[in-house]
């Protein structure tokens, strides 16, 4: 099967790479030329342009968009919109709001294109150890292209999920849950280390991963990055959101879903990017003038 590939950071490059091991015939385009070389070095052939990838492919094109949710999907499907004919084939493997997702199936549809939206799991690893794919849009596209999800997944790791938006939306879904999930280990690691015992977390960790209820690979991923350094002492404490918890909590919102454990998480990260909050130096104040309490000074 031969794919385009738009966005070549890491995880296009590794879904690229993955396929070009399967056999596939792989056209590349990304605006950052560094990128470019990087993917020719791996067997990639990257175009200078958007139109010279679209030329390049054989028809019914596939192309694969792997660049950030937002804008930079938009225009890309819009420019895509007017290279490719009836029959070609999008797949949105970005973090796309599934929202933005329905409106541009529709706008393509209309084109005769499809849209493909493929929520992917699995982070760099993926490339050597198989994603998980979470598929949505029209299902006999997805029977037509499925060999691609098979070689790409790992064993049982894609399925079809739904109509357009299914897979962005379960994306959503999932990564709210890994916001929750982290901050438990981040909560529960940092009251170890501030306990009376002078715990090894690298070793409490591989003990809670044989046998424990909360084996998993995030707490294979906690030993490893306490194996590195135990007490994180040059890390900063500043957390990045890629939108999806708050696209879920506004979801639930709108569905009186209650997401609180989320919320909190989405909050939590928030105040890592805060290096003194305002809120806590007003709350500070407050107790100094109902109760007299200290306030620490800089």
């Amino acid at each position: 099967m031969e794919l385009g590939i738009l966005g070549l950071g890491k995880m296009g490059l590794g879904i690229a790479t993955r396929l070009i091991k399967s056999g596939y015939t792989i056209l590349g385009y990304d605006k950052n030329p560094d990128r470019c070389h990087m993917a020719r070095d791996k067997g990639i052939w990257c175009s200078e342009d958007l139109p010279s990838l679209a030329a390049s492919l054989s028809a019914p094109r596939i192309v694969w968009l792997m660049l950030p949710a937002g804008q930079n999907t938009d225009e890309a499907i819009v420019a895509l919109s007017e290279l490719l004919n009836r029959g070609d084939i999008i797949i949105d493997g970005g973090n796309s709001r599934y929202r933005d997702t329905l409106s541009r199936a529709e706008k393509l549809q209309a084109a005769g294109i499809s849209l493909l939206d493929v929520g992917v799991s699995g982070g760099v690893h993926g490339e050597d150890t198989g994603y998980c794919l979470m598929v949505g849009g029209d299902k006999t596209v997805f029977e037509h292209v499925e060999p691609l999800f098979r070689d790409l997944a790992c064993s049982g790791g894609y399925a079809y999920l739904g109509p357009a938006g299914a897979g962005h939306f379960a994306k959503m879904v999932h990564n709210a849950i890994e916001y929750v999930f982290l901050q438990g280990l981040g909560e529960g690691f940092e009251l170890l280390q501030n306990s009376d015992y002078e715990y090894d977390l690298a070793s409490v960790a591989n003990l809670w991963n044989n046998g424990s209820v909360i084996r998993s690979w995030l707490l294979e991923l906690t030993a490893k990055v306490f194996q590195d350094s135990n007490d994180l002492g040059r890390v900063r404490g500043w957390i990045a959101d890629s939108g999806e918890a708050r696209w879920a909590v506004e979801d639930a919102l709108k569905r009186d879903v209650p997401l609180p454990a989320t919320a909190i998480s989405l909050m939590m990260r928030l105040r890592s990017r805060q290096e003194d909050s305002f809120s806590a130096k007003l709350i500070a104040k407050l107790r100094e003038a109902f109760g007299g309490h200290e306030v620490k000074i800089k």
